[in-house]
């Protein structure tokens, strides 16, 4: 699981910054392997995400077609949160963390620095660095947005 994380790291570090430069207005939220040979990028834009912002996002990841197969997705209900941003806007929301230490854990954040998230769980409250957190998703509740 380590080595698929530090390639989505990597893939996100290399990713982000040429969708964003390109495409203004565009966030890059996550970038997901689903293979060895297969990745997800999550986006987002001001103006919502459409069919033809996911085939311009890929048009710019054009390169990486020819070692992978590139899927472009919105981030849907259940979001990728992965940066400190993404964790100081989610305060107050549930969310689904798995990490390389704990595993999973679902809860509420109840605080988000520069360092790290704090997670209201139904046992306790758990601070989590974000370099610990592999995967990071909102959780909706039905009736809530």
């Amino acid at each position: 699981m380590a080595a698929t994380h530090d390639k989505e790291r990597q893939l996100t570090r290399e990713i982000a910054p040429k969708v964003e430069s390109a495409l203004p207005g565009t966030e890059v939220l996550a970038v997901e392997l689903t293979s060895p040979e297969r990745f997800t990028v999550y986006v987002d834009h001001v103006q919502g995400v459409d069919h033809a912002l996911c085939e311009r996002v890929t048009n710019v990841l054009r390169d990486y077609l020819r070692q992978y197969s590139v899927d472009v997705s919105s981030p849907g209900l259940e979001r990728p949160i992965r940066t400190p941003a993404h964790f100081r806007a989610a305060v107050g929301r549930r969310v689904a963390l798995r990490t390389q230490e704990r595993n999973r854990v679902r809860g509420e954040v109840v605080a988000a620095d520069e360092r790290t998230v704090t997670v209201k769980t139904e046992a306790e409250s758990v601070d989590i660095p974000y370099d610990a957190i592999v995967r990071g998703n909102l959780i909706e509740e039905a009736g809530k947005r």
